[in-house]
């Protein structure tokens, strides 16, 4: 877990000073609306469709059991008792009062948490792979760099006032889990020939309105230069990004327009002022931020235990769980675990203040203290011994926290949609409860196999449904709510954007829809095929025959 310094506590606690005296001025009337926006805005705050939201950020996606209970407290204090963990590794809250905002901040600048630059055009939360520093693939903990990046881009000068919102994600890993072709800086970290550690820089990915994967802009990167290089690229951005048209601002635009080679000589040619000036990393600068970051106690353990082997034989819903909950660990003896937030028939992502409280005593009895948050939408226990994970199924399960639906057809990433979300064409959560309704038999779930299903309530896709292996987009057609339906996105190394299949549908038929996808997919996969890889193989004709049939 990252702890603060004194800088940094202090940067928080004047931040709260500093809104609570804006959003006085604001209520008194001193401020307008316009005067307003940008303030509350880069602390979090948006006002919605029922109320204001707020988004708190969780940097990299790491929470201590402390904090957890922190959020869980403020969701009862101050909300309605839960939270929405979002696919951005935040948690939002959807009820809070605006006057009561300020004491939302002070609360978690208690617990070394703030909701800084959760919003407007600026560099937003960076994020990583929920199994940075535990995933036996990992080439390097990618946490401190994420770090570096944090404090490099808070409250950075130049890049406060961006033509759109600017998001980094960052790779430490072969196989990339933070997505970084769909980010606006993607880093990949990997080992050169001389086995050095370097970097792959994607740049101009995106979702949204226009989507789009990321381009390689620079393949091999000293690490040393990950500052500099990223600030060429937003100065780039920021001078010529348009300001004219809100959904033209993105730099995947940019990239779009000025073509990837004419943009990269851009910013090579800015980074020939930056190269080797003091935002140059050194390895005693690492270190020091690294040492930041609490290093686990693990135990010397063997990586087999009998007693898991036998329940795990015999108990066919553990056995179940297993299969999709519990990961690999670089450390002998230890997994990763992931426990599910989409129970059927709930909001995907929605953790109750109760909830929230028994992840975080789970955390303090199985894993250190620390989960992390999944921009699935689903928290992770890092740090458990082999020997506890049978203790910890039984009490998760007894909260609706040990779905065995990891990675599978239910496991839906879903944005909050109409029923919240003022920018929304259509509601979302309906949607994926009457699919997980659709699909309650488990053992069909776990035959049907791998399949990501994601779910966006308007064309902004923070249901990220481009990249789904079927993606639903709600849509707006003359007052009513539609939906149309994507299949053959995928996130990761070999990231694809799903295909419109064809005309949208309503709301009644998209449990309907989803079957005979599937449908066609249980009949024409080959043995151990993937629905993805099925989809691959047959394009999309198909799938687009059966459902329009």
């Amino acid at each position: 877990m990252y702890q603060y310094d004194n800088i940094d506590q202090t940067i928080v606690n004047e931040r709260v000073t500093q809104f609570r005296d804006q959003t006085s001025r604001y209520l008194s009337g001193k401020l307008t609306d316009d005067e307003f926006r940008p303030l509350r805005l880069q602390n979090g705050l948006y006002i919605q469709r029922h109320a204001p939201m707020l988004r708190i950020a969780i940097p990299y996606g790491l929470l201590s059991s402390k904090q957890l209970r922190k959020l869980a407290d403020i969701a009862d204090r101050f909300d309605r008792g839960y939270g929405h963990f979002s696919t951005r590794q935040n948690l939002q809250l959807n009820w809070p009062k605006l006057e009561e905002t300020p004491d939302i901040l002070e609360e978690l600048s208690k617990v070394e948490m703030h909701a800084i630059q959760t919003s407007g055009n600026c560099i937003r939360n960076i994020t990583t792979d929920q199994f940075a520093g535990v995933a036996p693939d990992e080439i390097i903990d990618p946490r401190a760099i994420a770090e570096i990046l944090r404090q490099w881009s808070t409250f950075h000068p130049e890049f406060s006032l961006l033509p759109r919102k600017f998001k980094i994600a960052v790779s430490g890993s072969k196989q990339d889990r933070a997505i970084v072709q769909a980010h606006d800086i993607g880093l990949e970290f990997y080992y050169d020939k001389e086995q050095k550690m370097a970097i792959r820089v994607w740049v101009g990915g995106g979702l949204g309105r226009t989507p789009i994967l990321g381009s390689v802009i620079r393949e091999h990167l000293e690490w040393e230069h990950v500052l500099t290089y990223c600030e060429a690229i937003i100065r780039v951005y920021n001078l010529h990004g348009r300001r004219d048209n809100i959904y033209k601002a993105r730099i995947k635009i940019l990239v779009k327009a000025l073509g990837v080679e004419e943009f990269k000589k851009q910013v090579e040619a800015e980074w020939l002022h930056l190269k080797n000036s003091p935002n140059t990393i050194n390895e005693g600068e690492l270190k020091r931020v690294t040492k930041f970051f609490t290093q686990m106690p693990y135990e010397k353990l063997k990586d087999q235990d009998d007693a898991f082997d036998e329940v795990n034989k015999n108990n066919k819903a553990f056995a179940s769980w297993v299969k999709r909950s519990v990961h690999p660990h670089k450390q002998k003896g230890y997994r990763s675990v992931t426990l599910s937030l989409k129970p059927h028939g709930l909001a995907p992502g929605d953790a109750t203040s109760d909830q929230m409280r028994i992840v975080a005593e789970l955390a303090d009895q199985y894993s250190f203290g620390e989960l992390r948050v999944s921009h699935e939408q689903n928290l992770i226990l890092a740090d458990v011994k082999l020997k506890d994970i049978f203790k910890l199924w039984e009490k998760a399960k007894a909260h609706q926290l040990a779905t065995p639906n990891i990675g599978l057809l239910t496991d839906i990433i879903c944005c909050p949609g109409g029923d919240f979300c003022s920018l929304a064409n259509a509601k979302s959560i309906p949607i994926a409860t009457s699919i997980q309704e659709a699909f309650d038999d488990l053992d069909y779930l776990h035959d049907i196999g791998e399949l990501e299903l994601n779910i966006s309530g308007c064309m902004n896709a923070c249901g990220h449904h481009h990249i789904g292996h079927i993606g639903v987009l709600g849509v707006d057609k003359d007052g009513s709510e539609w939906y149309q339906v994507t299949i053959g996105g995928k996130q990761g190394n070999d990231a694809s954007l799903g295909t419109v299949i064809g005309p949208s549908f309503a709301a009644e038929e998209m449990p309907g829809v989803v079957k005979k996808l599937i449908d066609v997919y249980i009949k024409q996969r080959n043995p151990e095929e993937r629905f993805i890889d099925t989809v691959r193989r047959l394009g999309v004709n198909p799938f687009k025959e059966h459902v329009y049939a």
